[in-house]
């Protein structure tokens, strides 16, 4: 009827919504800028989009890989002025999801943040542009003057079009922490770093002095050295008793409640014993080496941070026990930690041995490059996967005790690659790279595989081996280590750590205890079913014991300094 009256008006309208249906749609982009009163000046640095379905935190603060993970994007900036735009489209690689095509359309808290950049022109010649930390311990999320948005609703959809986000918060400074009548602060500048950086660099320390420093002037100290992950201020010592109105905190890691008044009254005991009558009067420090890749330097030299652990033995220590009344002699210092902190006690005692007396390292990083977590970089082509003939699998990254796989080695690779592309992430394989890799040609740590696809460059490789696979130092060198080290390495992990690391240290023990000339003469002990990080506690959980690595080990090194000093030592001044 209405073709009869009006002649070639279906022809026209089916033509419509022909060209309608096959006319691209607005799919969801984001424009993402910020405020003129948060910085006069252009920025350069890393723009990180987070997007989650979750409202009860920040989305800044819950970025993780994973089953748990939010959606996260990232673009560089160079140059980016108050106004202009940093636009997240189909192109910008993203993780879970590789891309916003294939985010599910719904409703996501949003927020931005853009984590600034520094140029640094190192001695070398070369020049990069790095985040500089400012006092928190390299946290993009919690850096002071990193620029963000408040979270907001948006909803993604095909036709979403263009959402802006407008970046008008800055974070604030960090007030560093004041001395009290037991922990004391240092901060020196390294003339060392500064060189190499090509800018003032510094190193700080968190000091424990012991108990009756100011009554005993004519004593001088052993040094211990508490090697971890960034600490904000000397962790686990506490003189007063528990906050009795402290709220409970859950602790989901270990199943319990109010694990914080735990804390509280376990850095409570803590300061009991050191102030008792028979605890070894000994001086522990916890350094602060963070940088422009991580939260600390893993305490070694390094092609790509510089000399951090020369900084450390050869002008940190020797400062803290000129100002502390150090013993200052090798024989007298000590070293411990875990994980990170395990390795890098290991580390600083293999390649200084004569500077130190002992090392225990609990959990330690991988101290044995074919075991590195669940990839052996030597032999295996990809990081990412076991390849067959007609399958291939994901290589996990962490489980539980009961051996379930929450992340993938792709999951922790593809996040860090949004966070920050050459090694800028501020996380834990970007900084492998960055301690353990020679120097790109572009000034920035080369890969150890690549990023994306996961395929590992074993030239990469062999120059870890020969520089810090610790396992193969020491049988590589052991002629000349072996008697400078005996009776001072001690090991512990957990055989289900969550991060596979008991699987190198069974690599390592069959070396060490495979020695003879001399006989290593130290300790590894394993942790039935104990996940990350066990150190040595056979009769206390994880939850406990490790909130007890001073009490833990200052006994064993109090008997090691007892049996090993060389003849005149001053083993009484201290002693009181």
């Amino acid at each position: 009827m209405l073709n009869r009256l009006f002649p070639g008006l279906l022809t026209a309208t089916t033509a419509l919504i022909a060209a309608l249906a096959c006319a691209p749609t607005m799919a969801a982009s984001f424009a993402v800028s910020f405020a003129p009163e948060t910085s006069a000046t252009p920025l350069d640095g890393r723009v990180i989009l987070i997007l989650s379905t979750n409202d009860e935190r920040e989305p800044r603060f819950q970025v993780r890989p994973g089953v748990d993970a939010v959606q996260i994007f990232g673009v560089n900036v160079d140059g980016l002025a108050a106004g202009d735009v940093a636009r997240i489209d189909a192109s910008t690689f993203g993780y879970p999801y590789d891309g916003l095509a294939e985010l599910p359309d719904g409703e996501y808290v949003v927020q931005a943040l853009l984590h600034k950049y520094d140029t640094f022109n190192l001695s070398n010649g070369k020049t990069v542009k790095l985040p500089m930390d400012q006092g928190e311990g390299q946290q993009w999320s919690r850096s002071p003057g990193n620029i963000y948005s408040e979270p907001q609703r948006v909803t993604v959809s095909d036709d979403a079009g263009v959402i802006n986000i407008v970046m008008d918060q800055v974070i604030a400074p960090i007030e560093p922490p004041a001395d009290t009548d037991f922990i004391r602060h240092v901060r020196i500048k390294s003339e060392r770093l500064s060189e190499f950086w090509g800018r003032d660099m510094y190193l700080g320390a968190h000091v424990l002095l012991p108990a009756g420093f100011d009554d005993h002037p004519d004593a001088s100290y052993p040094l211990v050295v508490f090697h971890g992950h960034f600490p904000a201020d000397f962790s686990g010592f506490r003189t007063e008793p528990p906050d009795p109105d402290l709220e409970c905190e859950y602790s989901a890691r270990f199943d319990l409640d109010c694990y914080n008044r735990i804390q509280q009254q376990e850095a409570y005991d803590f300061y009991q014993r050191w102030t008792g009558p028979d605890f070894p009067r000994m001086i522990i420090i916890e350094i602060q080496h963070q940088n422009p890749y991580y939260d600390d330097s893993y305490a070694v030299n390094s092609a790509n941070l510089g000399p951090y652990g020369d900084a450390i033995t050869y002008e940190l220590i020797p400062y803290i026990e000129e100002q502390f009344r150090g013993i200052g002699e090798g024989w007298a210092r000590f070293l411990y930690g875990g994980s990170t902190g395990g390795w890098e006690a290991l580390a600083a005692q293999v390649f200084y041995p004569d500077d130190y007396n002992g090392a225990f390292g609990a959990c330690p990083d991988p101290i044995d490059f074919r075991a590195f977590v669940s990839v052996d970089i030597y032999e295996d082509d990809n990081a990412y996967f076991a390849q067959g003939p007609f399958r291939r699998v994901p290589r996990p990254e962490r489980r539980d005790y009961l051996g379930h796989v929450s992340i993938t080695m792709e999951d922790e690779g593809h996040k860090e690659l949004v966070l920050g592309t050459r090694g800028r992430s501020g996380s834990q394989y970007d900084i492998w790279e960055a301690v353990y890799s020679p120097m790109d040609d572009d000034g920035y740590p080369k890969r150890i595989w690549d990023k994306k696809t996961g395929e590992i460059d074993h030239d990469v490789a062999a120059y870890w081996k020969e520089n810090y696979d610790l396992r193969h130092i020491l049988e590589r060198d052991w002629a000349t280590l072996g008697p400078k080290l005996e009776g001072k390495l001690h090991i512990y992990v957990g055989d289900m750590d969550n991060y596979y690391l008991n699987n190198a240290v069974y690599l390592a023990e069959e070396f060490l205890e495979s020695t003879t000339s001399p006989y290593y003469g130290g300790e590894v002990d394993y942790g039935d079913r104990a996940e990350h990080c066990w150190n040595g506690d056979q009769d206390n959980p994880n939850a406990i014991s490790r909130l007890r690595y001073n009490t833990m080990y200052v006994p064993k090194i109090l008997d090691r300094l007892l049996t090993t000093a060389p003849e005149g030592a001053d083993l009484t001044s201290w002693r009181y």
